[in-house]
């Protein structure tokens, strides 16, 4: 599955001053971790945000959002917005500091004993 190739050069500048930003392909598409933790990513032309609870319901309220229903159940935490929302780069930017915060506030997973 392709991905907005354009949408993608957009989020690598917004990210740019970031040294921990690692692009990784997911879901069919490309997703931006920010300290290891998905912060943000592209579905076909539409940008994929992670949102802390406190903040979910307002940001779904904003225009041009909607849930992310990858698996057709609506994953929590997770919010698509269309092309119509990042006209701008400020609009672009404000969606992915919601990804940031996730990731800033995203606990560590317990690393795994080898066996």
């Amino acid at each position: 599955m392709a991905y907005d190739e354009n949408l993608a050069d957009r989020i690598r500048r917004a990210l740019s001053a970031r040294s921990d930003v690692v692009e990784k392909k997911m879901f069919g598409g490309l997703c931006f971790m920010v300290r290891g933790k998905m912060a943000a990513g592209i579905v076909k032309n539409e940008l994929m945000v992670r949102v802390v609870a406190p903040k979910y319901a307002e940001a779904l309220q904003r225009p041009h959002c909607r849930e992310m229903d990858f698996t057709g159940k609506p994953l929590k935490g997770f919010l698509y917005v269309s092309p119509e929302g990042l006209d701008t780069d400020l609009e672009l930017e404000a969606w992915l500091q919601l990804g940031i915060e996730f990731a800033g506030q995203a606990p560590d997973k317990p690393r795994q004993k080898k066996t």
